[in-house]
C-alpha cells in the first residue's frame, strides 16, 4: 500500500524498517480508506515512522504507547533535530500523524487505548450507578451526565462516602462554600447536579427525605433579559453566506436552514438520521432531551437544501447520520459543538456581529420570527418542545409594539 504514496525503493525500505515498519502498510491503507489527501497521508506516514524511531530510542514499542508516551513525543518535537524528520519543522502535522497512528494501532488491537488522568481515577460505585440510572431512565446525554457526576463526586469528597450520615445543614454549607469560588453559570450547574444526585439517593433510600431541598436556590434570572436573536435581514445574509456548490457549503446551508426554520437544538441536528426524514409526508422526527420525540413539518427550502446536500454527500460506512465532516476522516458530526461551529463560521463570513455565536442563537431567532408572524405562543412551544408555556412566553418580550399597548404611562413628576 505504501507504493501508492512513495516510489523510490530506498524510501520504501526505510519506511518499512524500525518499530513502525510492520504496521506502516496497514496504516497507509487506513488513511486511504478515510479519504485523506495524498499530501496529508505522506505527512502522517512520515510522522508514524518518526514516532517509531522515537520509541526505539526510549526502549519502547508501539504496543506500549500510552498518554505519557505521546506527551513525551510532543515535547521531543519542540527540540527535534532528527535529520530524517526534517529537523522537526513540520511539528503540527507530525503531532496529528502520531495521534492518528496510535488510533490505528488501537483499532487493530496492537495497543490499548489510553485514558486521561481524570478517567484513570476509578469512580465510586455510587456515582457509576447514578450515571447508569439517569442514562437508562431519563435519557440524559453524556455531557450532562459528566457534569452531574462531577457535582456528585465533589459532594462525596466534601461530606463523606456514606450518604445516610449527611445532614441538611452540611449540604447547605457545602453549596454556599463552593459558590464563593464559582461564577454564576458554574454555580447554577452545580446546584442542578447536586439536586439530581440527592433525588437519586432519596429514590434509592440512601439519604433522608427531601435532602435535595437543602440545596439553596441561586438568584439568577436567566429569562430577565431580551432574547438574543438575528433580524430578518441578518438571517438572509447568513443564508447567503452559505452559497456555493461544494459539499461543505451545501451542508452548511442545510444546517443553517434547519436551525433557523425549525428552531432545532445543535444536538438535534448532529444526531439527525436519514430514517428520521419522511420525504413522502414532508415531516421530520426529532428526539430531544429526555428522549422526548416529536414530528415536525419540514419546510420546503430546508428540505430542498438537505436533498441537494445528500446528492453530493460523501458516503460514510456503518452510519446513517445526515450531516458528516468534510475534513478527513469523514465521519458523522460528533456533537452539537460541530453544528455551533458551522454557525460561527457562517456568521463570520456574513460579517454579522451577533449577541451570541452558537447554534442556540438561531433557535431564539426561529422563535421570535414565528411570534412576529402571529403564531400563538402554545404552538411555538410545541415546535420548540418546551415543557412549560412560561419558557415560551420569554419570547413575547420581543413584540415591542404589543408591549407598548399594555404598558402604563409613566406618572409625571411636578417640581
Amino acid at each position: 500500500m505504501l507504493e501508492k504514496y512513495f516510489s523510490a525503493p530506498k524510501t520504501l525500505a526505510r519506511l518499512r524498517s524500525g518499530p513502525s515498519g510492520p504496521y506502516i502498510d496497514g496504516f497507509a491503507g487506513a488513511l486511504e480508506r478515510d479519504s485523506y489527501s495524498p499530501l496529508t497521508a505522506v505527512r502522517y506516514l512520515r510522522a508514524a515512522v518518526h514516532f517509531g524511531r522515537f520509541l526505539r530510542r526510549g526502549g519502547g514499542s508501539p504496543a506500549e504507547i500510552d498518554a505519557s508516551t505521546l506527551d513525551a513525543f510532543y515535547r521531543h518535537l519542540s527540540r527535534c533535530h532528527c535529520p530524517s524528520a526534517n529537523n522537526g519543522r513540520d511539528k503540527y502535522h507530525t503531532q496529528f500523524g502520531a495521534k492518528r497512528f496510535h488510533s490505528y494501532l488501537v483499532r487493530t488491537g496492537i495497543c490499548q487505548p489510553y485514558r486521561s488522568s481524570d478517567a484513570d481515577r476509578s469512580e465510586p460505585e455510587l456515582i457509576v450507578s447514578f450515571r447508569d440510572w439517569f442514562r437508562q431512565h431519563r435519557g440524559v446525554a453524556e455531557p450532562t451526565l459528566r457534569q452531574y457526576a462531577r457535582g456528585a463526586a465533589a459532594l462525596i469528597d466534601g461530606l463523606g462516602a456514606d450518604p445516610t450520615c449527611w445532614k441538611a445543614l452540611q449540604v447547605r454549607e457545602f453549596m454556599l462554600d463552593r459558590s464563593r469560588h464559582c461564577g454564576a453559570e458554574t454555580t447554577q450547574k452545580l446546584i442542578t447536579s447536586l439536586r439530581a444526585f440527592l433525588r437519586y439517593l432519596r429514590f434509592r433510600g440512601l439519604c433522608s427525605a427531601d435532602l435535595d431541598q437543602a440545596v439553596p436556590a441561586f438568584a439568577h434570572w436567566r429569562l430577565a433579559r431580551m432574547p438574543r436573536c438575528l433580524s430578518a435581514e441578518e438571517v438572509k445574509r447568513l443564508i447567503a453566506a452559505c452559497k456555493g456548490s461544494t459539499p461543505r457549503r451545501l451542508r452548511d446551508r442545510a444546517i443553517i436552514l434547519m436551525l433557523v426554520r425549525l428552531g432545532l437544538r445543535a444536538g438535534d441536528v448532529s444526531q439527525l438520521r436519514l430514517s428520521d426524514i419522511d420525504w413522502q409526508c414532508g415531516t421530520l422526527r426529532v428526539v430531544g432531551k429526555g428522549r422526548h420525540e416529536v414530528r415536525l413539518p419540514l419546510p420546503q427550502d430546508a428540505g430542498e437544501a438537505v436533498l441537494r446536500y445528500l446528492e453530493c454527500r460523501l458516503p460514510v460506512q456503518s452510519s446513517d447520520r445526515v450531516f458528516v465532516r468534510h475534513i478527513a476522516p469523514f465521519e458523522p458530526l460528533l456533537s452539537g459543538d460541530a453544528v455551533s461551529n458551522v454557525v460561527k463560521r457562517a456568521l463570520r463570513r456574513a460579517g454579522i456581529k451577533a449577541p451570541a455565536k452558537g447554534a442556540h442563537l438561531l433557535r431564539h431567532t426561529a422563535a421570535t420570527e414565528m411570534l412576529r408572524h402571529g403564531v400563538p405562543l402554545h404552538q411555538i412551544g410545541l415546535v420548540l418542545r418546551h415543557r412549560s408555556l412560561d419558557m415560551t412566553a420569554y419570547y413575547a418580550k420581543v413584540d415591542v409594539a404589543l408591549l407598548k399597548q399594555v404598558a402604563q404611562p409613566w406618572p409625571e413628576v411636578n417640581a
